[in-house]
Order: structure tokens, then C-alpha cells, then sequence
């Protein structure tokens, strides 16, 4: 395993980031990365499956929740869309709530988001009010 600072996009892609060596900014980093390269439904695919892989190689499978992954992407998708050549700093500077891991806490409830069904499926959040 190496850490993320000596792996690029295929580095993780294939799995061989420590888990430990993936803090949430390097999460998004590299989202924003494959979300350049392919379209959402592709990037989706490979970027849940090396998360996948990550978490199994570090004996916590049940760390990976493919709600989150799904919707930091298609979230990470969205705030791209127009900014074409834009690098990951300036896409930073510009979205900074994307950095912060409760986010998703305006569209989700935490037991929803943590429910071990969100591990396996998208789950679309419950409407509110």
C-alpha cells in the first residue's frame, strides 16, 4: 500500500491506497479526478469499486456505503458541470462545503445514511416536512 501522495487516479483505482491514507479531502480529490475523465455512471462504477476493494483490503467492508459514495459524487458532478479545465484547487476554493464530511446531513437523516441498506443500494433521501 502507499499513500495517496505517491498514487494517482489508477494507484486507486486499483486499490492499493491504505485506507488510513484516504481522508475525506483526498476522497474528493480523486472524484473530482475520475468525474473528469469519464462520465458520471462510469466514474460511479470504478470509484465504488476501488472504495470497495480499499475497505475489504483493510478488513472493514462495512466502512464503504454506497449511498454516501453516490451521492458525494453525484454531488462533486454537479458542482463541475460548466467549469471545464477548472484543476482541484480552484474547484476546492470554490466549493468548500464539499470538504466537509456531514454534508450530506441536509439531505439525510444519520440513521438513514448509516443504515446497512445505504451500504448496499442508493437510497434517495426522505423527503422532509
Amino acid at each position: 500500500m502507499v499513500s495517496t501522495e505517491g498514487c494517482d487516479l489508477e494507484c486507486f483505482l486499483r486499490g492499493e491506497v491504505a485506507a488510513a491514507d484516504l481522508p475525506h479531502r483526498e476522497h474528493v480529490r480523486l472524484a473530482f479526478q475520475i468525474l473528469r475523465r469519464h462520465d458520471y455512471l462510469t466514474s460511479a462504477q470504478r470509484y465504488a469499486d476501488a472504495l470497495r476493494l480499499i475497505a475489504q483490503r483493510a478488513g472493514h467492508p462495512q466502512a464503504f456505503s454506497l449511498t454516501i459514495t453516490l451521492a458525494f459524487l453525484a454531488l462533486i458532478g454537479e458542482r463541475m458541470a460548466g467549469h471545464g479545465a477548472e484543476d482541484f484547487a480552484g474547484f476546492a476554493a470554490r466549493n468548500p462545503e464539499l470538504l466537509d464530511t456531514g454534508l450530506l446531513g441536509r439531505w439525510y437523516g444519520r440513521e438513514r445514511l448509516t443504515s446497512p441498506l445505504a451500504r448496499e443500494t442508493f437510497l434517495l433521501p426522505e423527503p422532509r416536512g
